[in-house]
């Protein structure tokens, strides 16, 4: 009995093991300065955890989404070139998000206590599934932070109510915890001298695979797209 209990032990041993290399992470941490000429390069027609809203996005009656159908021309044309897309269009609200992140990143630490270490870019995955995301940092081993800055009159209406993930987020939360293999990630909503706004998510791999699924579906189309525009060229 006591010889059966060992072999079992042996093998189940053995099968973990098998399960662990199998499951090996493929994680890849570019070491890079946010928003340099190294990182867009390096995210060049990679679809990242920003944008999972637009690749999730669906159009009218179920149709296809402009954003999305944007998003990809975006990404192929960066694939086809070799160069980074231009940017077209940024806002005073993300101009606002970027000049105020260090300080909503301190203001995190402070409160929390912790340290948030800064990050370039994770990729992570192979094939249709390949994906990256630049978090606002990571925390521990099992946690990262995202941080929004909100204009205060926009942001005390949702200070009246009980602190949840706006659904705006949702995807580039938990798209930051897919590529990066993270138990938890924390939501800050950011203004000066406003009261603290932060929500702490953790991973719902039902969603995390609905959003796997469709990152594939639009790898997919973004792969076939690419050649049927390098097939023109071959032709003009």
């Amino acid at each position: 009995m006591a010889k059966d209990v060992s072999i079992r032990a042996i093998v189940t041993r053995q099968m973990a093991a098998k399960k662990a290399a199998e499951q090996k992470s493929l994680l890849q941490v570019v070491d890079v300065e946010q928003g340099s000429d190294s990182w867009f390069q390096a995210r060049l027609g990679l679809p990242t955890a920003s944008h999972f809203s637009v690749i999730l996005a669906q159009g009218r009656d179920g149709g296809e989404s402009m954003t999305r159908a944007q998003y990809l021309y975006r990404l192929a044309g960066e694939i086809v070139t070799g160069r980074v897309a231009e940017e077209t269009f940024k806002s005073r609200a993300m101009e606002r998000g970027k000049e105020m992140e260090p300080e909503a990143v301190a203001d995190y630490e402070r409160r929390k206590d912790v340290s948030v270490k800064r990050v370039g870019l994770g990729i992570n995955f192979a094939g249709l599934r390949r994906c990256g995301a630049s978090p606002d940092g990571l925390v521990g081993f099992d946690g990262g932070l995202e941080t929004k800055t909100m204009r205060p009159d926009l942001m005390i209406p949702l200070l009246m109510k009980p602190k949840v993930l706006p659904s705006e987020h949702r995807a580039q939360v938990f798209g930051n915890m897919h590529v990066w293999e993270r138990d938890h990630w924390d939501l800050k909503i950011f203004y000066p001298k406003m009261p603290d706004y932060t929500v702490r998510v953790y991973r719902d791999d039902v969603y995390i695979k609905e959003l796997d699924n469709e990152i594939q579906r639009f790898n997919h189309e973004l792969n076939r797209l690419v050649e049927r525009v390098r097939a023109m060229g071959d032709h003009a």
